[in-house]
């Protein structure tokens, strides 16, 4: 690097995180777990199966073929790591394929106290890793029709107009679809934690 104030500075290249969550953190596509075995485990788990899909978008709407979400849930009697539903830890990764899409398979989380004693509507605690976020990105997945969503303090704190970003709509087969949108029109809600 020159000091000589005449000879301009070159730019340094930037860098960027990833793409190696296919490789290092969700090793489903290499020979690893399933998400369902590793999120609900197997027989003695309590609790409706769920499946949620949906695809992860950048902000001109290209699906991100390379990104990650990280999962942390309640069990269907609200509980974290209730030692009476053996084998359910509600902690879950799931990559995207080449198409942005993603899955999770687990069970419907149950309510659970919040803040100040508050219920919150059941929900899942959603993390974001994509290619360029120098940080995560957390959002939470709530269910369409759920009568705790009116009441949920955190889900009272997103502007009206915006919370339909934050609540997965269940399909005449039974399935929730959750697309994230990383920006852009339609941008999901994350939260500054």
């Amino acid at each position: 690097m020159s000091t000589d104030p005449k000879v301009p500075l070159e730019l340094t290249p930037s860098q960027t995180i990833g793409p190696f969550f296919a490789y290092a953190l969700t090793p489903r596509a290499y020979g690893g777990k399933e998400l369902a075995t590793e999120q609900v485990a197997t027989e003695g788990v309590a609790g409706e199966r769920i499946r949620i899909e949906g695809t992860v978008y950048d902000g001109d709407g290209v699906p991100v073929g390379d990104a990650m979400l990280e999962t942390w849930q309640a069990d269907a009697e609200g509980r974290f790591n209730a030692a009476g539903n053996a084998g359910f830890t509600g902690f879950g990764r799931a990559e995207t394929s080449a198409e942005g899409a993603y899955f999770i398979e687990t069970v419907r989380p149950g309510a659970l106290p919040g803040p100040n004693g508050a219920m919150q509507a059941p929900h899942l605690t959603v993390s974001v890793f994509a290619r360029g976020l120098l940080i995560r990105l957390a959002t939470r997945v709530y269910f369409d029709g759920e009568p705790g969503n009116v009441g949920d303090p955190v889900l009272a704190l997103v502007p009206k107009e915006r919370r339909a970003t934050l609540i997965a709509k269940r399909g005449a087969d039974g399935v929730y679809r959750f697309d994230v949108r990383l920006q852009g029109e339609g941008e999901t809600v994350f939260f500054d934690v």
